[in-house]
């Protein structure tokens, strides 16, 4: 599968990342020149330094024979451009990243039907995992080094505070959930068993955060 990627910002360099480390032809586009010479270190793929909006730079990425187009740039405006330009010049799928909840309607209208929205996205996630039953029900990435974790409480912390449970520093207990009921957490709430606690940490600290959260672990 042959991918352009316009934007090189965080989804967008992690996308082309996912991409070639399946195999995958990309060329990202991008305004920056520099950031663009500092990627060609780290990225197995094409770059093109240029205006991703303009039907001239997309046709030298792949000619007539790229697949996708992918708008992950921080600017929905420009996102919601490329993909009609994209569109137009014949890419079978574009798919535009939009952050902004208003412009989705307008994005309806146009037909861009394929639209990425991160931001609901990861709500939607972690509204599932507080009404999920699993003991780990959620596990986000949302960004280089941190994830969102999810745990159910056991009996060895039945009773406990929040602020008591010998957490890492490198972790914050975000949310709970227990049957229907959902909340927002502070150091004085008390977890009872049953309790789903989601869990923001740092990468190097799920380890430490799992052990702490075990159901066998001692107090």
């Amino acid at each position: 599968m042959r991918t352009v990627i316009v934007g090189a910002s965080r989804f967008g360099i992690a996308t082309a990342r996912e991409l070639t480390d399946d195999g995958h032809e990309v060329v990202i586009v991008d305004t920056d020149e520099a950031k663009l010479e500092q990627l060609a270190d780290q990225l197995d793929c094409g770059f093109i330094h240029g205006d991703g909006t303009l039907p001239s730079v997309l046709r030298d990425a792949f000619g007539d024979h790229a697949d996708s187009l992918v708008l992950l740039t921080n600017e929905d405006d420009v996102n919601i451009l490329a993909a009609l330009v994209g569109r137009s010049i014949g890419f079978e799928r574009v798919i535009p990243q939009i952050v902004r909840a208003e412009l989705l309607s307008v994005c309806d209208e146009l037909e861009l039907n394929d639209v990425i929205t991160p931001h609901s996205t990861v709500a939607r996630s972690i509204v599932q995992a507080l009404k999920d039953k699993s003991d780990t029900s959620v596990d986000l990435r949302l960004h280089k080094g941190i994830r969102v974790v999810g745990y159910a409480i056991t009996a060895a912390h039945d009773g406990q505070t929040v602020g008591e449970l010998d957490l890492p520093a490198a972790s914050r207990v975000i949310a709970r959930a227990h049957g229907e009921e959902e909340s927002l957490v502070d150091d004085e709430t008390r977890l009872a068993e049953g309790d789903h606690l989601i869990v923001a940490v740092a990468t190097e600290a799920v380890d430490a955060l799992e052990k702490a959260l075990a159901p066998d672990t001692d107090e």
